[in-house]
């Protein structure tokens, strides 16, 4: 729990940079609690009319736009003019033409200097939106620490955040940092610009770190393993535990995401895949995520005509068998009820409804004699 979200002491007129900063200094290596919200401006923003949005999306924009334009075209207004200009128009959170054309249209220096004074000191996410927004459309290397700050607080500026970042030389491994700092759509974003072409040296980390479990992540795990190339990696032979582990996160998330991103029945090595990491999987020591992984990924072929999960039938007979050798052994089966406990739900869940349909039987009680 945080307690720098506290009102009393974050103060009610706090930059939405500063803010993403101090709770970064409370949490320097993971995302921030609830993705730092609630915002400063959150009393603000919800008490506000709702935004007249065009019935036109083509025009979403078009007003941020206009008055952009008009900023600019006062060669004394300062940034700090436009803090309260946009509060009262739809800010798109992604890339925009409008925007972009207006930020193209005025002098580079001066846009620059604009966006960087609305991400680090406005009160108001519209604001530091827009200048966000004006950031991505530049290339500095000096701006990737303003822009991951801000980034921190992910569903709101993980979009812009990313693209801004990718435009920047150094900007795959500042991803990278910002990945491994949020979750949920912040991580969407995130992993999927990662995935884009141009971002050099991502592969190893897209191969060991890039889902983390969460449903979401079946939004980008498809992308992942093809632009990562998951087949050549994990038929190597010395594929190393964290690629291993990672390989049943993917395989689990693919399995099962239907309506969201590639599934297993549209990923063509999926074969070579799926037994490459059964292979893999009975080398390595028994741990209760290796194994609910495997045994969920089991499930789904078993549950699945072998024409919806990307194997023929002999291939998907042969693979489950795989993963059945390996499940089926007590020191497997004890780490399951050691590690979730078998007073848990989701133990009760797993060995009586994935379990059981893949015949898995019993569990040890750790007592030597399994439980009947």
């Amino acid at each position: 729990m945080s307690v720098a979200t506290e009102p009393e002491l974050l103060g009610p007129r706090i930059a939405l940079y500063e803010h993403a900063l101090r709770l970064h200094q409370h949490h320097p290596d993971g995302a921030l609690p609830g993705d730092g919200e609630p915002y400063p401006d959150d009393e603000r923003y919800r008490s506000r009319p709702s935004y007249r949005r065009a019935r036109d999306q083509r025009l979403y924009g078009a007003d941020v736009a206009v008055i952009l334009d008009r900023h600019f075209s006062h060669p004394g207004a300062q940034a700090s003019d436009l803090v309260e200009a946009f509060r009262d128009v739809y800010v798109p959170i992604h890339r925009n033409d409008h925007i972009v054309a207006a930020a193209l249209r005025a002098d580079r220096r001066r846009v620059r200097q604009t966006g960087r004074w609305l991400v680090r000191h406005s009160t108001d996410r519209n604001a530091a939106t827009v200048g966000l927004t004006l950031l991505a459309v530049d290339s500095d290397e000096g701006d990737i620490p303003l822009i991951q700050t801000i980034g921190l607080l992910s569903n709101h500026f993980g979009p812009l955040a990313a693209e801004a970042l990718q435009r920047r030389r150094g900007g795959a491994e500042a991803l990278q940092w910002l990945a491994g700092r949020v979750a949920g759509w912040g991580r969407v974003y995130v992993v999927e610009a990662l995935c884009r072409p141009g971002a050099a040296n991502s592969r190893s980390w897209l191969l060991r770190h890039a889902c983390d479990g969460d449903y979401l992540n079946g939004y980008f795990a498809g992308k992942v393993a093809t632009t990562a190339y998951l087949h050549e990696a994990i038929t190597s032979a010395d594929a190393d535990d964290d690629l291993i582990d990672h390989t049943g996160r993917l395989l689990r998330t693919m399995a099962d995401c239907g309506g969201m991103g590639m599934t297993l029945e549209h990923y063509p090595p999926a074969p070579v895949v799926l037994a490459a990491h059964a292979v893999h999987l009975a080398r390595q020591a028994p741990t209760v995520n290796r194994y609910i992984d495997a045994a969920m990924i089991a499930h789904y072929l078993v549950a699945k005509p072998p024409d919806r999960c990307g194997c023929t039938t002999e291939q998907r007979d042969r693979i489950v068998q795989q993963y059945l050798a390996v499940l089926e052994q007590p020191d497997w089966r004890d780490a399951v009820r050691v590690g979730l406990g078998p007073t848990s739900d989701f133990f009760a869940w797993f060995t009586g409804h994935v379990a059981a349909r893949l015949g898995l039987g019993a569990f040890s009680d750790g007592t030597g004699d399994d439980e009947r």
